[in-house]
C-alpha cells in the first residue's frame, strides 16, 4: 500500500552470489512450449516446485512462497489430458501461476493476508479472478508472501514481512527490500518460481514490488477485475493485477482475469471494457503517441533520459509536464482518511462473509484484540497504530469521509491526471516508477530511495503499468511507469509493450548477492 518520495542513493557491488540455476522462460514462452509439445503441464509444475525448493526454501532463501497447492500436480495432469484430447482453453492452459495470499482460492490453502489471525481461513472458494484464471486453464501453484495486511497495519511496517511468512528478500540483493505489499509475488516472479504471479494494489502494492524486483506489473482500472473474496483495504482503490516477466505475459493474464461480477458493483462495465489485451499489442504502438514526461525529484536521470530517447526513436512525441506538488499533502491527507474509514468497514464486511466456522474474528476490533493477545508473534517488529486509528473512524455515511473521497478523487483524477492529459494534449504520462531497493530494517519502516508514481493513478483508479527501465550501477532494478485515463488499459499495455521491444532487453536477471555497499 505504501509509497513515498525520497533521496536517490548510489551503490556499488559487494559480496558473492550464491549458485542458482538459470530461471525459466516467460509465460509466453512456456505457453508456446506447451502448445508445441516440447513440455507438459505436469513437467512444468514439477520443475517449478523443484526451483522453489532450490531458491525459496534453501539456497538464497528469498522466502516468497507461503503455501503450495497440494493438488497442483493432479490439476496439471488433468490439463495435459485435456490438451491431448484436443481441448485447449486459452494460452494459459496448463500454465502454473502463483497467487498473493490475500486472495482466496478453493484449494487446500488458507488465505491469511500474512496474519496469524487468519491462519485457519480455509474458505474453499475461489475469488472470481482466480475462477477466471482456472477456467482459462491456469494451474494455481501456490500462494505468495506479502506485507502483512497489505502494509496497512502500522506506519513502521516493513514491506515484505508477515507474521505467517517472515521476511521476503529481494532476489537481486538479498538484504534489500522487495517492496510491498505484493512482495512475494514480485520476488517470486523475478526468481522464476512460476510462469506468472498475481498481486493486489491499493497504492503502489503492484507497481513498487514490480519495479524494485525488475519485472512487469500492471494495476488495471479499478473495476476491470473483481475484488470479491480478496481481503480488502479500500473498495475505492483496491484491485488485483498481473505481475510477469513481459508485458505480453501480463496482457495474457489480464485477458483471463478481467470481467464483470454481479457482487462487485465497481465491475459493472468490465465486460464491455475488456478485450483480448494480448491481441491488441503492437510493436508500433508508440508511433505517433503523445507522451507527457513527468520528472520527479530523485529520479535516475541516466536511465530516464535513455528511456525517453528509446520512446522517441520508436515514434513517440514526448513533452515535459509538471506535477503541482503543492497539492500533494492535500491528496495524501484525503486518501489516508478514505483508507482508514474503508478499512474498518470493508474488513468487517469481508470477515463476516467468511464461511461459518472458518475463523472467530468479525471486526477490525477483533483483529486488534487478537494482535494484542498474540503480541509476541504479531507485534514483535512493529505495532498496529494504523489499525487503531482506523477503529476510531466513523462509518461510510459520515460527511467527513464522503468529503475526503470526493476531494481525493477530484485532486487525483479530474484536476490531476485528466487535467494533465487535456492541458498538455497528451495520451499518456510516463514517469519513473520508484527508486531502487533499500536495505531492509525490520521495525523501522521503509527507507524509500526515490520518487513514486503510484499515488495519482491509485486514487483515481486509473491504469498504471511498470516495465523494467534498466538497473543502477549496482544492479538494482528501476521501473518505468505508463499511466493513462480510466479504461485505457489496452493502450497503456500496448505502449509499454512497444517500449519493451523497441531495443535491447532492459530486464536484468537476479544475481542473489548477499549485499551491496553504499559509496
Amino acid at each position: 500500500m505504501k509509497s513515498s518520495l525520497g533521496a536517490a542513493i548510489t551503490l556499488s557491488l559487494f559480496a558473492a552470489t550464491p549458485a542458482v540455476s538459470a530461471p525459466p522462460a516467460t509465460l509466453s514462452a512456456v505457453a508456446s512450449d506447451l502448445s508445441d509439445g516440447r513440455t507438459t503441464s505436469e513437467s512444468l509444475v514439477k520443475s517449478y516446485l523443484k526451483r522453489i525448493a532450490e531458491v525459496d526454501r534453501s539456497g538464497p532463501r528469498i522466502n516468497a512462497i507461503l503455501a503450495l497447492n497440494p493438488d497442483a500436480v493432479t490439476e496439471a495432469q488433468a490439463r495435459d489430458a485435456e490438451r491431448k484430447s484436443g481441448i485447449v482453453r486459452s494460452p494459459l492452459h496448463g500454465v502454473p501461476i502463483l497467487i498473493k495470499d490475500n486472495i482466496e482460492t478453493a484449494d487446500a490453502m488458507p488465505t491469511t493476508a500474512g496474519s496469524s489471525a487468519l491462519k485457519d481461513n480455509m474458505t474453499r472458494r475461489d475469488a472470481p479472478l482466480v475462477a477466471r484464471l482456472r477456467a482459462a486453464g491456469a494451474i494455481i501453484l501456490g500462494k505468495t508472501n506479502l506485507s502483512e495486511w497489505a502494509n496497512i497495519r502500522s506506519e513502521k511496517s516493513t514491506s515484505g514481512w508477515s507474521a505467517v511468512g517472515g521476511l521476503t528478500r529481494n532476489p537481486h540483493v538479498l538484504d534489500r527490500n522487495s517492496c510491498g505489499s505484493s512482495a512475494g509475488s514480485g520476488a517470486a516472479m523475478a526468481a522464476g518460481l512460476a510462469a506468472g504471479t498475481v498481486g493486489t494494489e491499493t497504492d503502489g502494492s503492484i507497481v513498487c514490488p514490480s519495479g524494485v524486483n525488475g519485472i512487469v506489473g500492471f494495476k488495471p482500472t479499478v473495476g476491470l477485475v473483481s475484488r470479491r473474496h480478496v481481503v480488502p483495504i479500500s473498495h475505492s482503490q483496491d484491485t488485483a493485477g498481473p505481475m510477469t516477466l513481459s508485458v505480453r505475459d501480463a496482457a495474457i493474464m489480464l485477458t483471463a482475469m478481467a470481467g464483470s461480477d454481479a457482487e462487485d458493483p465497481a465491475t459493472v462495465e468490465a465486460d464491455a471494457r475488456k478485450t483480448d489485451f494480448a491481441a491488441a499489442l503492437s510493436p508500433n504502438a508508440l508511433k505517433g503517441l503523445r507522451i507527457g514526461i513527468l520528472k520527479m525529484p530523485g529520479h535516475n536521470a541516466a536511465l530516464f533520459d535513455a528511456a525517453i530517447a528509446r520512446m522517441t526513436a520508436a515514434g513517440a512525441a514526448v513533452k515535459p509536464i509538471t506535477y503541482d506538488l503543492k497539492n500533494r499533502n492535500a491528496i495524501g491527507e484525503a486518501e489516508f482518511k478514505v483508507l482508514l474509514v474503508e478499512l474498518k468497514a470493508d474488513l468487517a464486511t469481508y470477515l463476516q462473509s467468511l464461511p461459518p466456522g472458518t475463523i472467530p474474528h468479525k471486526t477490525l476490533a477483533d483483529i486488534i484484540a487478537f494482535n494484542t493477545a498474540n503480541a509476541g508473534a504479531e507485534l514483535k517488529h512493529f505495532g498496529q497504530d494504523i489499525f487503531e486509528m482506523a477503529e476510531k473512524q466513523p462509518g461510510l455515511s459520515d460527511e467527513s469521509y464522503l468529503q475526503a473521497r470526493a476531494d481525493s478523487l477530484r485532486l487525483a483524477g479530474a484536476e490531476g491526471i485528466d487535467r494533465a492529459l487535456a492541458e498538455n494534449q497528451i495520451d499518456l504520462i510516463v514517469a519513473q516508477t520508484n527508486g531502487a531497493a533499500w536495505v531492509t530494517t525490520l521495525g523501522k519502516g521503509d527507507a524509500f530511495t526515490g520518487p513514486s508514481a503510484s499515488t495519482l493513478p491509485a486514487i483515481a483508479g486509473y491504469p498504471h503499468l511498470t516495465v523494467p527501465m534498466g538497473a543502477t550501477k549496482a544492479g538494482l532494478p528501476i521501473g518505468l511507469s505508463f499511466i493513462g485515463p480510466k479504461w485505457s488499459d489496452a493502450q497503456v499495455l500496448a505502449a509499454g509493450h512497444a517500449f519493451e521491444v523497441a531495443g535491447p532487453p532492459l530486464r536484468v536477471e537476479p544475481r542473489y548477492r548477499k549485499t551491496v555497499r553504499a559509496k
